[in-house]
């Protein structure tokens, strides 16, 4: 069985998010990136899962400069066997697919993963598009698969419930919690890491079709305010008319 896993580099969860000031893009001053968590713990672990269990080999391949070698080597330290870099600056969730699917269409991967969204842009893109280019069914939002042969049977979340997929390789999905647990790097999975091949690709595919014009930070959230518990008439006051919840 032979595996991709798509992953990304991120803002760590606790960062302080600050804007430039034009409000154009991202301050990165003092930011410490990671391993996208949905990337990390739910496709990458299911993939290393799937090859203990029935053999083959899982890739993980990322766009983005030499500054994204940390979060690459993490991934091999987990349990990745080689890893692709594609030495290009992404613009868009597009260009990121296109430069994916110009580096890997003719390689033959029978299963390519994303996780269901980057904690960042939180923009689920990227997985169905690469779905498209790589003209392969895609599965979002699996949190549960099992595959026999070339067959995999896959459950995923919709509303209000849940749906069970069957699906023949190759295919993509996208993954969500519960399809795997976190695993953690032991020493000798970090050693390895280091001597694992980390090749190097470049690309140069831009996405005209969009632009970012601005960004905005949500509403500060505002003072709490302390009713006494003896004062219900009060509470359903400011429940009515300044929360307006009721």
């Amino acid at each position: 069985m032979k595996q991709l896993v798509c992953i990304s580099k991120t803002p760590e969860t606790t960062t302080q998010i600050k804007l430039s000031g034009d409000s154009s893009q991202l301050d990165v001053a003092g930011i410490n990136y990671i391993l996208n968590p949905y990337d990390e713990w739910y496709a990458l672990v299911r993939a290393i899962e799937l090859k203990e269990q029935i053999g083959g080999t899982v890739t993980v391949v990322n766009v983005g400069d030499a500054s994204n070698d940390v979060v690459i080597r993490k991934a091999l330290a987990i349990g990745a066997d080689d890893a692709i870099r594609i030495d290009q600056t992404p613009d868009s969730a597009l260009s990121v697919a296109k430069a994916i699917a110009a580096t890997v269409s003719s390689d033959g991967y029978d299963i390519v993963y994303c996780g269901k969204e980057s904690i960042d842009y939180n923009g689920s893109q990227v997985g169905s598009m690469l779905s498209e280019l790589l003209d392969v069914p895609f599965v979002p939002q699996a949190v549960n698969m099992t595959v026999e042969g070339s067959t995999a049977t896959i459950q995923r979340d919709i509303e209000g419930g849940t749906e069970t997929i069957s699906v023949n390789t190759p295919f993509l999905i996208s993954a969500a919690k519960g399809l795997a647990e976190q695993r953690i790097p032991n020493m000798r999975g970090i050693m390895m890491s280091k001597k694992k091949p980390l090749n190097v690709v470049s690309q140069d595919i831009s996405d005209s079709s969009t632009t970012v014009t601005k960004y905005t930070l949500p509403a500060g959230k505002g003072s709490i305010k302390m009713i006494d518990a003896d004062n219900m008439d009060e509470l359903v006051r400011l429940l009515q008319e300044e929360a307006k919840v009721l």
